[in-house]
């Protein structure tokens, strides 16, 4: 391949309608994301060389789905953060997160925190989960955040530089993406990284997110290393 990205950010969509076109229960597809698909893709972009991965896992707008299926998805992440977490760990993974964890149970954002801290000094490949995230909502958090520290003397509010409001967003630690991939077949956004996305190359493809194997991953890099990036110039 002729190019590697270093940050791979992928939408993952179409857990519902893959569950479907197989006759199962929706919430099933979730779990076959947690179980096999989380797994085969950090994975794959590992043995490529990708250096960080962000994985959209739940939206702010995810919230108004069927009760039902958000008390599925609550166990499902239950799951993710104690067997999953610990066999990532092992393969010497780095766990993070962004978005708003505040909305999460109290066992929950332990959980979050316990891997996230065992997983620190793990060197493999960084993978962030974004769980409660939404661009806008990081956006206005920032925009939040910026301001308390104006309005207690901590900065003095003129001439906002884009490094200082950046340093405020989520992934304050992490580079902006090379490659955002959307699986499902929707061909935008939908508010993912709004800020850091700005020179990002976007891929969009029909595979269901299930589906998305290690071959799907590959012809995406694939087609990122035939680009010309510009960077606006």
């Amino acid at each position: 391949m002729k190019a590697i990205p270093t940050h791979i950010a992928i939408i993952m969509d179409g857990n519902r309608r893959w569950a479907r076109r197989h006759g199962l229960k929706t919430v099933l597809g979730h779990r076959y994301m947690v179980e096999k698909g989380l797994k085969r893709v950090v994975r794959t972009a590992k043995a490529l060389g990708v250096k960080y991965l962000t994985l959209w896992a739940l939206s702010t707008e995810n919230w108004d789905r069927d009760p039902a299926e958000i008390r599925y998805l609550m166990k499902l992440f239950r799951e993710l953060f104690t067997s999953q977490a610990k066999a990532l760990h092992q393969e010497n993974v780095k766990l993070r997160t962004i978005g708003d964890l505040s909305r999460f149970d109290k066992d929950i954002r332990e959980n979050v925190k316990k891997w996230v801290d065992l997983s620190r000094k793990n060197n493999g490949i960084t993978v962030t989960l974004a769980l409660n995230y939404g661009g806008r909502d990081e956006m206005l958090r920032a925009i939040q955040a910026y301001g308390s520290d104006v309005k207690s003397g901590k900065l003095n509010g003129h001439a906002l530089t884009q490094k200082q409001f950046a340093a405020y967003l989520d992934t304050a630690d992490l580079p902006d993406p090379d490659l955002i991939i959307r699986s499902g077949g929707e061909q935008r956004l939908s508010g993912f990284l709004l800020w850091q996305s700005n020179y990002a190359e976007l891929y969009f493809t029909k595979t269901l997110m299930p589906d998305f194997d290690a071959a799907a991953l590959r012809r995406a890099v694939s087609e990122f290393g035939r680009r010309q990036r510009r960077f606006g110039r």
